[in-house]
């Protein structure tokens, strides 16, 4: 008798942006409550997951590989062992690419939550899962997240999930930190900060010759809800009225420019463009790439 596969083949899928090569990488998923959104109602909400054959609130975590000009970077690291069993993988999938993690140079933020930081450091060592790597992110994120006051104001959950998680993580890698403001931060790669989910998130675009990509962080978190309805935060959103108006400012260039789009959060491998659609827009995934 022929036994059936067990297991899905490890999350990686590879593109071509000019010379630079992007491999996305699979942390997991994350199931949750609709009830974190903000500024629409469970009921709106869950109609237009329903419309999109979308039957609950489910959030693909990514981070993607960066290969360019010879040398190599991780951004995101995924969740590590912070959150749901069934996020976690970013490491193993790095390897099933056929990557050491200890020839990755650089690990860029797009901003310091658990399901981006949460995989920098083994838990239970306190060693960086990353040895050779040095640690880029914008200068507001430690700025925030070390500041003990804003830590004290916030719940308990915030304070072990969001500010202790972001200082085990990141400690390890101190004497190896690069702050940046805006710029290339990587070859190829600018940072364009679009903060509102948290004070240092960042979007970064990837160039080479003539082709694009901008990878947007957190611009969005239930894709089929909050493009159709810009306006729609979550409830850890930082300061919900930036968040909304950065997604509108990074929404209105990739769909007026035409850019192929990824995210932490689209489904994955989460390449893809996006077009207007009456006071919304539309996610429109890109096609398989069978050759690089």
């Amino acid at each position: 008798m022929v036994k059936p596969p067990q297991s899905q083949i490890p999350g990686v899928y590879h593109r071509r942006v000019g010379d630079i090569t992007v491999t996305a990488i699979s942390d997991g998923f994350l199931d949750g409550s609709i009830e974190v959104l903000r500024n629409i109602t469970p009921d709106e909400a869950r109609k237009i997951l329903t419309d999109n054959f979308r039957p609950a609130r489910r959030t693909a975590v990514n981070a993607f590989l960066i290969y360019s000009a010879g040398r190599l970077a991780l951004m995101e690291t995924g969740s590590g062992n912070y959150l749901l069993p069934t996020v976690g993988k970013v490491l193993e999938n790095v390897k099933a690419a056929g990557v050491d993690p200890a020839a990755i140079e650089t690990v860029l933020l797009t901003h310091m939550h658990p399901d981006h930081s949460a995989g920098l450091t083994d838990m239970a060592t306190g060693k960086p899962n990353y040895p050779n790597a040095e640690l880029v992110v914008h200068e507001n994120e430690p700025k925030h997240w070390f500041d003990d006051a804003r830590m004290s104001a916030g719940t308990d959950r915030e304070k072990k999930l969001y500010f202790q998680a972001a200082r085990e993580q990141t400690l390890p890698y101190k004497d190896r930190w690069r702050l940046f403001r805006s710029g290339e931060v990587f070859p190829g790669v600018t940072a364009i900060p679009r903060h509102g989910h948290t004070p240092g998130h960042t979007t970064f675009m990837i160039s080479s010759g003539n082709e694009q990509l901008l990878i947007w962080g957190d611009t969005v978190h239930v894709p089929e809800v909050q493009t159709a309805r810009p306006e729609v935060c979550m409830e850890f959103d930082t300061d919900k009225d930036a968040a909304a108006a950065s997604r509108r400012a990074v929404f209105d260039m990739v769909a007026t420019d035409r850019l192929l789009v990824t995210g932490m959060h689209l489904h994955f491998p989460g390449f893809a463009h996006l077009a207007r659609r009456g006071t919304g827009y539309q996610l429109i995934p890109a096609a398989w790439e069978p050759a690089l």
